[in-house]
């Protein structure tokens, strides 16, 4: 059985004020860092044997504070970088309506059905970080792994593991550090927690 503890990254001053962020790479805010150190003392709690991280500093940083209690270094993993907003990448969400209206009512609706200008898709973004994932299954047949990445590569791992695609987005919420727990016993993935984040009370 492998045991998958996916994280979404703590906050940045962009989080705090929803601008897209994609493949801009941010530091942690104070609060950020606050989140990752609570993070890794709930993921003590399990027998980790990896963590594996996105390359953006944001997640890189937040997998650090987890691998260091755990006396592990932090391993990359390009497949769970961020999505690739493209032109988006920077803009608010209002300056994103105000720029691309279509578009942006579109990705409100059905958001598996954008292409974003000069970047990604969500099924592109789900298929290969899925693929990325099956990569660990394999490679980790026995352990628990946590894998440190980004909000719509939470939400769409979440998704592919669920069996379900990009087009059930909205329907899945992921918090700053939320913590997904699934257990995979021959290729079947069970969840067992999804966005946890009893860590974060007192913060």
């Amino acid at each position: 059985m492998t045991r998958l503890l996916i994280v979404r990254h703590g906050q940045t001053e962009w989080n705090r004020v929803e601008r897209f962020r994609g493949h801009i790479d941010l530091e942690l805010n104070e609060t950020g860092v606050r989140q990752a150190e609570a993070a890794a003392a709930r993921l003590t709690e399990w027998p980790v044997a990896a963590v594996y991280s996105s390359p953006l500093k944001r997640a890189w940083r937040t997998a650090e504070a987890i691998a260091a209690p755990l006396n592990l270094e932090v391993r990359p993993l390009e497949g769970i970088v961020d999505m690739h907003f493209g032109k988006w990448e920077g803009l608010s969400l209002a300056e994103a309506h105000q720029q691309y209206p279509d578009l942006y009512a579109l990705w409100e609706t059905e958001p598996h059905r954008v292409q974003m200008p000069g970047g990604e898709g969500l099924p592109q973004v789900q298929a290969r970080a899925m693929a990325a994932v099956k990569s660990l299954i394999d490679r980790h047949p026995a352990d628990a792994i946590a894998l440190v990445t980004h909000r719509v590569v939470c939400k769409l791992l979440v998704l592919g593991l669920l069996g379900l695609d990009a087009s059930h987005f909205w329907q899945i919420e992921q918090n700053t550090t939320g913590i997904n727990f699934f257990d995979v016993r021959d290729g079947l993935p069970t969840a067992v927690i999804i966005n946890d984040t009893c860590h974060l009370r007192g913060l």
